[in-house]
């Protein structure tokens, strides 16, 4: 009922998860991530146990096969899951049960475990392998994750429709102010076009919970700072640090006033020519 990606990034610094289904919130029930540990998807008649317990093997060292292995002598249900594992080197481990329904089956590569249950046919992994093979190893993983879903999803995807996706990518210190891991914790629960939707919401999430890269940041000098001072009063704020907080602009702006993200200075002009 599933289809979905677990990677490593080229640069072995951030793992993820990408699943699209015709099912209620899949990203509750089918992906989990650590930082330095590893990944992992479960999926078909889920076993949400498995994740707890296989980042667990990943922790203490074993490799993804290892850790796959692991689960399924111990689950007397192993026939009807679907898995797939890559730990902290990029190992990649999948599972199908013979008794998930057609078509049910998966690819692993360096990196990657694709895997998928009920869909309209193989072409599905198949478009979703091609498309991150195709990605360059440059790009954010959570991009690369995001179109090799979109490809499946192209591809027919869940044979019986759509609608939830979900996309998890961990990197340490990624998080919110650098204070977790979370890069990218992203749900579509219920929505005729999940995978869409997923794409807006990256969008979003990259411009509001991700730091400006230095290209992006532009110096406030005493005159910019004035300028910014004028626009967000004249937004009915106390002042501009005053708007970048109810904007939720902190990302994007540095906490000593020294620079502003391109976009976000773009944004406070448009807002104020808008009005």
């Amino acid at each position: 009922m599933t289809f979905s990606i677990v990677a490593r990034s080229a640069d072995g610094e951030s793992w993820g998860v990408a699943v699209a289904s015709k099912f209620l919130a899949v990203g509750a029930t089918v992906p989990a991530a650590v930082a330095g540990v590893g990944a992992i998807a479960t999926q078909a008649h889920a076993n949400v146990a498995y994740k707890g317990q296989a980042l667990a093997h990943l922790d203490d060292g074993a490799t993804a096969s290892v850790a796959l292995q692991r689960l399924l002598e111990e689950d007397d249900g192993r026939d009807l899951r679907q898995v797939g594992i890559v730990d902290l080197d990029g190992n990649a481990a999948s599972h199908t049960g013979t008794a998930c329904l057609e078509w049910a089956g998966s690819v692993t590569g360096d990196g990657y475990a694709i895997q998928g249950n009920i869909l309209a046919g193989g072409q599905v992994v198949e478009a979703m392998e091609a498309a991150w093979l195709d990605s360059s190893p440059e790009a954010p993983l959570a991009d690369r994750l995001l179109a090799a879903l979109a490809a499946g999803d192209a591809a027919g995807g869940d044979s019986r429709g759509r609608q939830s996706a979900a996309l998890l990518v961990v990197r340490e210190g990624a998080g919110y102010g650098g204070l977790d891991d979370i890069a990218v914790d992203l749900r579509v629960d219920d929505h005729p076009e999940p995978v869409v939707e997923l794409a807006r919401l990256l969008a979003l999430n990259e411009l509001y919970l991700t730091a400006s890269t230095a290209e992006e940041q532009v110096p406030i000098t005493p005159d910019l700072a004035e300028e910014l001072e004028q626009l967000a009063t004249a937004l009915g704020h106390r002042d501009f640090a005053a708007w970048v907080g109810a904007e939720n602009y902190e990302m994007r702006v540095a906490d000593d006033g020294s620079w502003i993200d391109v976009r976000i200075l773009e944004i406070i002009r448009d807002t104020e020519a808008d009005r």
